[in-house]
């Protein structure tokens, strides 16, 4: 960014080399170009098949138990807290014991849209309204929003930018008429969200002002009609980056973790990098700080930095001009990269509260969280590194779930076990030819492991016997105990139908080039470009340390001559699907995936879809939305049960500019795709409901 503009991001390695509709721009302010520069993961674990050779919406899936004594998930199978959690505490939902069912939510597939429509695309008897966009002023205090006079005091009560997860909980006692929804903002583009008149130096604070997260109440006059955001409610709340949250866990105190301006270790200001998240059994919410390297400026010589793609460049933002803690070659800021890339956790119902980064759960770039109730009463939550080559984790709480007492239950991540996942395969290794085929069992899969790094409060990794290294060099860590490297493992949702747990792998351009790993069975294609879905059943209960595998589906588009698989449907009778990103689950055990990068790389617009599990139609993808024009899908919220569904839209237009926006999304007129006069010219990302026009 330079310090005259403040916005034009002149420097676009990715620049014809991303594919399909995945923009450049998009890789330089999400990723910091984490795909154009060095693989993270040099270490020389590989990955172990060849030795071998060998009902709820999708952020309840967690048990819920707790919820009942204070919020309830809307659309979800649990509607009572004698319900909540089936079977003695397991976390399995109540209408696990029936099986999957029929969902209420029927449509019929929409076809694939063009990357180039500036309108979002739903099923034939179904509409959409935003819920809450990009500046909707949240307090009584809050100005409009004025694409044209904004300012950092403005949208710290505005609504902030590119919201990524989301989830809706009922107020206990409104009848299904009131609940919060909570959204976090990934990043920002500053190119499209302010004027060339408007001084660098208020694009920067403006632009951190639109980070963080957001707690907003919402209202409806009944179950058959839309939700709408009440301004100056109670329970909103912005979370910033002057928000100070309590860093919980062995780390907390830890010298790796002070700086000149938190001597203490334990009070750390601001989240960044923001992306999937989760909805504990509790009712509070998980947010995973993912890509947090792209906001510093570090010596990147260390191998601590080169493992977290820290390097000396300055940022994108630049916000290391205006506050030295983003450059941590300021004496007295060295640490301050390693408060960030945690697992965050916030109480949307209680706006006094102090947020809590979880040091327990390790530290890399979290794509989210996802906890679910073990038979045992341990929680157990598992978690992705978004990273090519990087892992998969699981974390293991000390203490157990005790139903009803909340109080208890929010301490629960705070202590505990820390695993990574080994995958091994069972088809010869001349099986796995790179390009997608399936072995000749007729299935990619096979069993696995959970390697410990912390067990009991002591690290189990050679050479590292400090569990606060462990846990604040995760990635490290983990590179010495030989877990399996995979392709961009994003959301990690347990179900609470069947206890599986599903691994979205966005996909990994990398995978088969000169000198860097080549095809496995869990990872089957070179230059994966469309991702996959790995199954994972846990030998015991959630606690257990092996498991057996399968991979659901290998992402494509048959039609256009990829080599597909999804587990035995036929494969002409699918949606073509591509870069798998967020999960959901609905009421009756069905799937349902965000994408983030065009079906096939052949120009498809991003959305969600959804997939059968059980029967003669496992595998089964159907799509029910497509976002507009530059846009990723994000956030899904499935209340089938009520005939509706709910997603962010993320970085609408990303590729325009702000005097010719590439989206008016979501301001259109009724039936068209120009802004109505006097409407704010420029893409909003929002969060919006699809809902049945004879709801």
């Amino acid at each position: 960014m330079s310090e005259t503009t403040g916005r034009k991001f002149a420097l676009l390695p990715m620049l014809g080399h991303t594919k399909g509709k995945r923009s450049p721009v998009t890789c330089a302010l999400k990723c910091d170009n984490a795909c154009s520069g060095d693989v993270c993961n040099t270490s020389s674990n590989s990955y172990f098949r060849d030795i071998a050779s060998a009902t709820m919406s999708r952020r309840a899936a967690l048990g819920f138990g707790a919820a009942g004594a204070l919020a309830v998930v809307l659309g979800s199978a649990v509607t009572s807290a004698g319900t909540a959690v089936a079977d003695g505490g397991t976390g399995l939902a109540a209408a696990a014991k029936d099986g999957f069912g029929k969902s209420k939510l029927q449509f019929t597939a929409i076809p694939s849209i063009a990357a180039d429509v500036d309108k979002l695309t739903v099923p034939a008897g179904f509409t959409w309204q935003p819920v809450i966009r990009w500046g909707d002023p949240i307090f009584n205090t809050a100005p409009d929003f004025d694409l044209n006079k904004q300012t950092a005091a403005a949208q710290e009560q505005q609504f902030g930018y590119n919201n990524d997860y989301s989830d809706i909980l009922e107020i206990p006692g409104s009848k299904g008429r009131r609940a919060v929804l909570f959204a976090n903002h990934e990043y920002t583009n500053e190119n499209i969200m302010f004027p060339a008149t408007m001084p660098a130096a208020d694009v920067r604070a403006v632009g951190q002002a639109a980070h963080g997260l957001t707690v907003v109440e919402l209202e409806r006059k009944n179950k058959n009609k839309p939700w709408s955001y009440v301004k100056g409610a109670g329970l909103n709340r912005r979370y910033l980056n002057s928000t100070v949250y309590e860093l919980t866990g062995p780390v907390a105190g830890s010298s790796l973790v002070k700086t000149i301006d938190d001597p203490s270790g334990r009070a750390i200001k601001g989240t960044l990098g923001n992306c999937s998240g989760g909805t504990t059994p509790w009712g509070t919410i998980l947010s995973g700080e993912e890509n947090f390297n792209g906001y510093f400026v570090s010596p990147g010589t260390s191998a601590e930095d080169k493992r977290y793609g820290l390097t000396s460049k300055a940022t994108a933002r630049q916000w290391e001009i205006d506050d030295k803690r983003f450059d941590t070659r300021n004496k007295g800021y060295e640490n301050e990269a390693n408060r960030f890339g945690w697992i965050v956790e916030v109480d949307p119902f209680d706006p006094t509260s102090t947020p809590k980064k979880h040091s327990a759960l390790g530290r890399f770039k979290h794509e989210g969280a996802n906890v679910i109730v073990a038979e045992s009463g341990h929680v157990v939550a598992y978690s992705g590194d978004d990273e090519r080559f990087d892992y998969l984790y699981k974390f293991v709480s000390k203490d157990k779930y005790r139903e009803g007492d909340r109080k208890h239950n929010m301490t629960l991540l705070s202590a505990g076990d820390l695993y990574v996942a080994k995958f091994t395969g069972n088809s010869p290794a001349a099986e796995i030819t790179g390009t997608g085929a399936v072995p000749a069992d007729g299935a990619f899969d096979g069993t696995g492991e959970w390697l410990p790094l912390v067990v009991g409060g002591k690290s189990c990794v050679p050479g590292m016997p400090s569990v606060e290294e462990v846990l604040v060099y995760t990635r490290l860590a983990a590179d010495k105990v030989g877990p399996t490297k995979m392709d961009r493992c994003e959301d990690v949702q347990p179900s609470l139908h069947t206890g599986k747990v599903y691994v979205a792998c966005t996909n990994n351009s990398d995978r088969g080039k000169a000198g860097k790993e080549g095809a496995t069975e869990i990872n089957p294609r070179n230059a994966n470009r469309d991702g996959h879905i790995v199954e994972i059943t846990e030998s015991g209960d959630q606690t257990s340390t092996t498991f057996t595998w399968n991979l659901l589906m290998v992402c494509g588009d048959p039609a256009q001559g990829d080599v597909t698989y999804f587990s035995g449907f036929p494969v002409d009778q699918v949606s073509p699907i591509s870069c798998p990103d967020n999960l959901a689950f609905d009421a009756v055990g069905n799937l349902w995936i965000s994408t983030d990068g065009a079906p096939s790389g052949i120009g498809r617009a991003d959305g969600l879809f959804k997939v059968t599990l059980d029967g003669a139609e496992r595998g089964k993808v159907e799509q029910f939305l497509a976002v507009p024009r530059d846009a990723e899908t994000c956030g899904p919220i499935v209340h089938d049960d009520e005939r509706t569904v709910f997603v962010s839209v993320q970085h609408p237009g990303e590729d325009g500019t702000f005097d010719a926006p590439n989206s008016y999304f979501p301001d259109y007129v009724a039936a068209g795709t120009t802004p109505a006069s006097g409407q704010v010219r420029a893409p909003r990302p929002s969060v919006v409901q699809v809902f049945r026009t004879d709801a």
